[in-house]
């Protein structure tokens, strides 16, 4: 990667503390590894100015603290935070790719894990088995996570399994459910209101606050879906309990 392929990008301001990086409008691999090039930049050389920066598909939202970038007033920090952000750009680089971590989740399938299979298969005119072979034979790139903790936004879904989202969203999801919104496909790691359809369920716990890595999955990993049975949930579901 080099700096020529970083280019074009935007710098828009957002209120009076931040900077939002606008990349390429598409949402694919190469925009994706773009702005983590830009990320582990800034992982490495921290600034005292720079608070947070928020990765999104095609956005790189940097927060910073004016008083700390305008030199006691003497500079713009808008300026500053934009001269620091592409040096950071020129300095990317440097990047030599994301994380090649497959993680493998096992996913039961319809029935009361996934009450929307039936769903999503008449919607794409397919049959119920056929979702579920094509859902589990992709291995999908998290692009990013949100809303919330734990939740992992899957990027390569085939576009003969996208459906549109519940029109009434539910009040509570199963932690665990595997769901499909639009041309993405995710995992709901703790239960929270939901408008996903929803096709199976893992038991794998994906986020615990009493781990030291709380999330299991992040922006990077490659996700492969595996189709197991009712009896297996069970099994596994009972070994991840604490």
């Amino acid at each position: 990667m080099n700096y020529k392929q970083l280019l074009p990008i935007q710098f828009l301001p957002l209120g009076d503390k931040a900077v939002v990086l606008q990349f390429e409008e598409e949402v694919s691999e190469t925009t994706h590894a773009k702005i983590q090039a830009v990320v582990q930049y800034l992982d490495k050389h921290p600034s005292p100015g720079i608070v947070a920066y928020v990765p999104a598909y095609n956005t790189l939202t940097v927060y910073y603290e004016p008083w700390l970038l305008s030199n006691k007033g003497k500079v713009d920090p808008y300026d500053e935070t934009v001269a620091l952000l592409q040096k950071a750009l020129k300095k990317a680089k440097e990047y030599k790719g994301g994380s090649s971590r497959l993680v493998e989740i096992p996913v039961c399938y319809g029935g009361t894990f996934g009450p929307d299979l039936e769903e999503v298969a008449l919607h794409n005119k397919l049959t119920p088995d056929k979702v579920i072979a094509l859902h589990s034979q992709k291995i999908y790139l998290v692009h990013i996570m949100g809303f919330a903790p734990g939740f992992p936004y899957l990027g390569g879904l085939d576009i003969r399994l996208a459906t549109p989202r519940k029109a009434e969203p539910r009040a509570l999801i199963p932690k665990g459910s595997v769901g499909i919104a639009g041309k993405q496909t995710g995992i709901y790691p703790i239960e929270t209101p939901g408008g996903w359809q929803l096709i199976g369920r893992t038991p794998l716990v994906l986020f615990d606050p009493e781990r030291e890595q709380a999330s299991m999955l992040k922006a990077g990993d490659k996700v492969k879906f595996n189709a197991i049975t009712e009896a297996e949930f069970k099994t596994l579901a009972a070994q991840h309990e604490h």
